[in-house]
């Protein structure tokens, strides 16, 4: 069975959260051998954390935090034979999403936290989209 664009948007998001998730582990590794820190102590909101370090798990924690959410409305979307539903937008939803990590990233400065909310609300209104056609 071929790869619907939806699950193949599915697994980019997985993916991309994997990645987000891994390159926290090498931050805060490096923090380690830097400071001493132990690993065990780290906050899991990043507060401990400075700069690019804070901003990367508050991203990754963003991918969590929508991950199950977009997932189960697409996931839904293809068990009912649906996927029609999602296919149009699915690859603009996660190119949304990775849009939104990457601006998390560079900065967080107001016109960047209003760039990364557009893009949250882009997918926001995607999904909400997707609910309403398939229940309707």
């Amino acid at each position: 069975r071929d790869m619907t664009p939806s699950l193949v948007a599915l697994c980019g998001f997985a993916a991309w959260t994997m990645l987000l998730v891994f390159s926290l582990a090498g931050v805060r590794m490096l923090t380690t051998a830097r400071t001493g820190k132990a690993l065990n102590t780290f906050q899991a909101d990043g507060a401990d954390l400075e700069g690019f370090g804070r901003r990367l798990t508050r991203a990754h924690l963003n991918c969590v935090e929508f991950l199950p959410v977009a997932g189960a409305v697409i996931l839904s979307a293809a068990v009912s034979g649906r996927a029609d539903v999602t296919d149009g937008l699915a690859m603009p939803l996660l190119f949304a999403r990775l849009g939104q990590s990457l601006v998390h990233l560079a900065s967080t400065a107001p016109a960047m936290v209003l760039a990364r909310a557009s893009l949250f609300l882009v997918q926001l209104a995607i999904v909400a989209t997707w609910i309403v056609r398939l229940l309707g």
